[in-house]
């Protein structure tokens, strides 16, 4: 008869540590807000709209899906609200009304009820329905093309297809205008100081790890400085791609969602750096113009086997008589 793995837990009574799901999502937005706030303040009504468009639409798509599979109605939990504000926080502020809806619709239905529901999704379901629109409807997500209508005090162009397709040469802005978000981009990604912030009040109240956030960010700067050296008139610092595009988000928001993410330590480590260098090599030798959702999809799909490296446990084994 077959060895039998048993499941071994202590007797009752058990210990609850007051934590749930519920109140981390509702941390998590809140620590959107700075960010979200100073995209509101640049870009206006049509922010609002759009961000509120896509939180009650993905709830709206969420409430949908817990009745037609006979579910409880879990719209309270804040995972479908995070989800909504997440993936508007991406979108350019002019972004069509139907695009936020068509978005939402794949971030809740396929990207995470098809799965189960919470904890049972393998993607990120925020970059799952940006990369389908970017592939879909890549005009409606080119920030220059949405934005042409806006006028700003700083540079227009979105800094990184300047990078993309003029280069280095092209490029005039000082790292604490990117840092203090004078540049164009998502409603909620350009102001990296509130990302910042954010991300560090969610690590210090541990609502995320802050090995996936901080190998993430050392993955692109490591990469970046690599590529600079060889050829700096070619390939931006590192301090630009940090303070560019998704970056910022992916690295505290996007990279960590808790059930496309290990768990433990080492494969934590390797999980973000290889996030972070596959952003950079995506941005310098890839086809499209920011890599931070696609190298997220693909350590979410290889993050299965990326928890399986651990290292041997140190000592040596004891021989008995």
């Amino acid at each position: 008869m077959p060895n039998r793995i048993k499941l071994t837990v202590s007797h009752a009574p058990f210990w609850h540590d007051g934590s749930s799901i519920t109140t981390k999502h509702y941390n998590i937005i809140a620590a959107t807000l700075i960010a979200v706030i100073a995209g509101l303040v640049q870009y206006g009504l049509p922010a609002l709209a759009v961000l509120t468009l896509s939180v009650g639409s993905a709830m709206a798509w969420e409430f949908l899906m817990n009745l037609l599979m006979r579910r409880p109605v879990s719209i309270g939990d804040g995972s479908a609200a995070l989800i909504g504000l997440l993936f508007g926080m991406l979108l350019p502020a002019m972004v069509p009304w139907w695009v936020v809806i068509v978005g939402t619709l794949v971030a809740v239905v396929i990207g995470k009820q098809i799965y189960g529901g919470i904890g049972g999704n393998p993607f990120n379901p925020v970059a799952v329905a940006y990369a389908i629109l970017l592939i879909s409807w890549p005009l409606y997500l080119d920030f220059n093309a949405m934005l042409v209508d806006y006028s700003f005090n700083f540079k227009a162009a979105y800094p990184l297809v300047l990078y993309k397709f003029q280069g280095t040469g092209a490029l005039d802005f000082g790292m604490m205008d990117l840092l203090l978000g004078r540049q164009t981009g998502g409603i909620g990604a350009t102001f990296g100081l509130g990302l910042i912030l954010g991300g560090i009040y969610l690590i210090i109240r541990g609502f995320i790890r802050w090995e996936i956030s901080v190998s993430f960010l050392a993955g692109i700067f490591i990469t970046a400085l690599c590529f600079n050296l060889c050829n700096p008139e070619i390939y931006a610092s590192p301090g630009f791609h940090l303070l560019t595009g998704f970056s910022l988000i992916g690295a505290f928001f996007l990279a960590t969602e808790d059930s496309s993410s290990p768990v433990h330590f080492f494969p934590m480590l390797i999980y973000g750096a290889l996030g972070g260098f596959l952003t950079v090599l995506i941005r310098n030798l890839g086809a499209h113009v920011d890599g931070v959702i696609y190298a997220i999809l693909i350590i979410n799909l290889i993050h299965p086997l990326i928890e399986k490296i651990r290292p041997k446990a140190m000592g040596r084994i004891m021989h008995h008589a």
